[in-house]
């Protein structure tokens, strides 16, 4: 009602429009004139640190994960304050949307088994790689983006963008994760869907020489390769979707580049006790090679 009567004081004035309210000017009067509560004040202090975190988060962040950032930089806070404020603030999290199949089963008599079986979670890093790849529309043509990601910790070991959906477009992604995961692999289990670009004789070979143990999801079951999915699915709302659209593939791959930094060492992921991949692997696995720098 106070703000009701300042937004349209200077038009009717104050007197008469607390005669048509039936509420006395004095109330209003004192309204303006009393302090703020402590809510108020409070409110004032963390609103900046909410849009903060949220901005340099890509603007994906939830009420959860922001209350869990704002916990990790030593603010107390309750979760249904932060709820709060994002709805004053007009800030929500992103929304995954739906998700277009991009890997054609190849037509082979003969398959690597699946030896996940839905088994997601690997003792330690490098013990099980899951891969898979999408597309983004881009104003030059569509590009392809292929990921390999460490089933213990979400750790991106690799990923690679291309115009095109040849074997070499998944092929430089392993590459790059084998560089950054220096060898041996031995025990490695790399665990993809039935798609003719991982079951290739390249990438089967380079696999194999490697000492890489391949396993391929079965047929008729959605949730054979769910954790790359997943990582894809984030990559698609928080980064595709909400900076989009790309002029092209050099535009995509800067900005992968560092949706990818952000997500190893800074995002927030809830399987692993709302920590960023690399800093689970660093403090629950001490004794594992950490991964370089440049790469993620």
């Amino acid at each position: 009602m106070t703000r009701f009567i300042e937004t349209n004081r200077s038009c009717f004035g104050v007197e008469p429009i607390c005669r048509v309210l039936q509420v006395a000017p004095s109330s209003y009067y004192a309204t303006r004139s009393r302090p703020l509560s402590a809510r108020k004040q409070r409110d004032e202090q963390l609103g900046p640190e909410v849009r903060r975190i949220h901005v340099e988060h890509f603007g994906v962040y939830g009420a959860r994960k922001v209350w869990r950032q704002l916990r990790r930089e030593g603010q107390v806070v309750a979760r249904c304050t932060v709820e709060r404020l994002m709805r004053t603030l007009g800030l929500a999290g992103a929304v995954r949307g739906k998700r277009w199949r991009t890997t054609i089963p190849a037509d082979l008599a003969e398959r690597p088994r699946d030896l996940v079986e839905r088994n997601f979670h690997p003792p330690a890093p490098n013990r099980l790689w899951v891969a898979d790849l999408t597309y983004v529309r881009t104003w030059s043509g569509f590009a392809y983006v292929a990921f390999i990601i460490d089933a213990c910790s979400r750790f991106i070991v690799g990923w690679q963008a291309s115009r095109s959906l040849r074997s070499d477009l998944t092929l430089d992604a392993l590459e790059m994760a084998l560089w950054a995961r220096k060898g041996p692999h031995d025990g490695l289990v790399h665990h993809s869907d039935r798609g003719v670009q991982y079951l290739s004789i390249r990438y089967t070979e380079r696999l194999a020489e490697a000492g890489v143990v391949t396993s391929v999801g079965s047929r008729g079951d959605s949730y054979d390769n769910a954790m790359a999915e997943s990582v894809i699915g984030l990559y698609k709302t928080e980064l595709v979707r909400s900076r989009g659209p790309w002029r092209g593939l050099d535009d995509l791959e800067l900005a992968t580049l560092e949706w990818v930094d952000w997500f190893n060492h800074r995002r927030l992921l809830g399987p692993i006790g709302y920590l960023p991949p690399a800093e689970y692997e660093r403090t629950r696995y001490p004794e594992q090679p950490q991964p370089l720098a440049g790469i993620a």
